[in-house]
């Protein structure tokens, strides 16, 4: 039995590499960067009005003069109008070129205003106040944003800003969920005493897609025959198969047999950890990776978090986000030598302390208590009691609470 960090360790050696592809800006959000992102011009191109008032040459202030004719209103994207004469101005809109002749932006707000003559009625005007001088932010072809990066909000701002319809970004992997279990039924059927809806692969799929992966799903029944045939199809046309149920040691899990006969290796199965203990992993002759989960809903959920996700990030070539600790609001006992992934309820304090309180629900199976937790806390093995006040890596699957 591996322990979390050997777990860690061997898939995170598991990287693959699949491509890249173009896609409109428009669909970009979420997705990874795969090219440097260079200014076309200068940024701003222009000297650009940042206020809406006039546009005056410092010089004839500083001299004395505070009223001026108003030559004309230029309005953003407009034609720069030229200043030539000393008492007269042009009323300017924010956005706009700088008129020619002008240095000097005076808001409305410092201004009296009538039949076409602007009159400052401050003392605290500044040379250049304003305005927003070409290429202070960036110069011609220097490097906006380098590859590497998710796409966020303020990175499709940018691209936009230097034409880039489509964006070269990292292809993501194509997966396959498949569920096992003959007392799974679809979630529009009601189930008999003994049956449950299938959710695991819901859930996972819904983690899938807060990283922008569409994933199938299929359900396989405990045979090994349809087990062997449903495995080859999705290898052939998969990447990646992220499996719940049928790697424990129960009768019917027919799993780590059935990847013996089609050649996948396994890399680990059984990590010294609860929940998830029976976690399988592995790869076939092509470089397919095999994530196989145990069927308890708490355990296939934290896998996903704690192992996956990590792994698509390193493939994708995205830095790890820096790790996350919480200290614990109350002491906490658990005796197994294992790594306990507790689950807890989050709450950023006055004082910066990140607290986590302890908020276990019935076990594996209690996918219920899930929503109300928001993450595990990860609890070395080794130590039976742990402490008030400890600090301990916490793997958020919510957004934190703060207070």
């Amino acid at each position: 039995m591996i322990t979390v960090d050997g777990a860690e360790y061997i898939i995170q050696k598991e990287m693959r590499e699949f491509g890249e592809e173009l896609i409109p800006l428009e669909h970009a959000t979420g997705r990874v960067l795969a090219e440097d992102i260079v200014a076309d011009r200068d940024i701003p191109p222009y000297d650009r009005v940042t206020m809406d008032g006039i546009a005056i040459r410092y010089d004839d202030f500083k001299k004395g003069t505070r009223t001026f004719t108003i030559k004309g209103t230029q309005a953003a994207g407009d034609k720069a109008l030229t200043i030539a004469n000393a008492d007269e101005c042009a009323e300017i809109m924010t956005g706009a070129a700088l008129p020619i002749g002008t240095d000097t932006i005076v808001r409305y707000e410092d201004l009296d205003m009538f039949d076409g003559v602007a009159t400052i009625k401050s003392e605290n005007i500044r040379y250049g106040q304003n305005i927003h001088y070409t290429g202070t932010d960036k110069l011609k072809n220097t490097l906006l944003a380098s590859a590497g990066q998710l796409i966020g909000p303020a990175f499709i701002n940018i691209a936009a800003s230097v034409g880039k319809a489509q964006l070269k970004v990292k292809r993501l992997p194509r997966v396959c969920i498949l569920s096992s279990g003959n007392e799974l039924v679809p979630v529009e059927q009601t189930p008999t005493d003994y049956e449950v809806r299938r959710s695991n692969n819901y859930a996972i799929a819904s983690t899938l897609l807060q990283h922008r992966i569409q994933a199938s799903m299929y359900h396989i029944p405990d045979e090994k025959e349809l087990i062997h045939t449903a495995l080859a199809k999705c290898l052939k046309e998969n990447d990646v198969l992220i499996l719940t149920g049928g790697v424990s040691m129960g009768k019917f899990d027919y799993l780590p047999e059935v990847f013996d006969e089609l050649e996948i290796t396994q890399l680990f199965h059984k990590v010294r950890q609860r929940p998830g203990k029976p976690f399988w992993f592995g790869t076939d002759v092509d470089q397919k990776l095999v994530f196989a989960f145990p069927g308890n809903p708490v355990s296939a959920f934290m896998c996903m978090h704690r192992y996956f996700v990590p792994w698509l990030y390193a493939t994708l070539g995205l830095k790890q986000p820096q790790p996350v600790y919480a200290v614990l609001a109350e002491d906490y006992s658990f005796k197994p030598e294992l790594t306990y992934f507790l689950q807890v309820k989050l709450e950023y304090k006055s004082d910066g302390r990140l607290l986590a309180t302890p908020h276990e629900g019935n076990g594996s199976g209690d996918f219920v208590n899930l929503l109300s937790a928001d993450a595990f806390l990860e609890l070395p093995e080794m130590t039976t009691n742990y402490k008030k006040g400890e600090a301990y890596r916490v793997w958020p699957y919510k957004t934190l609470i703060h207070e």
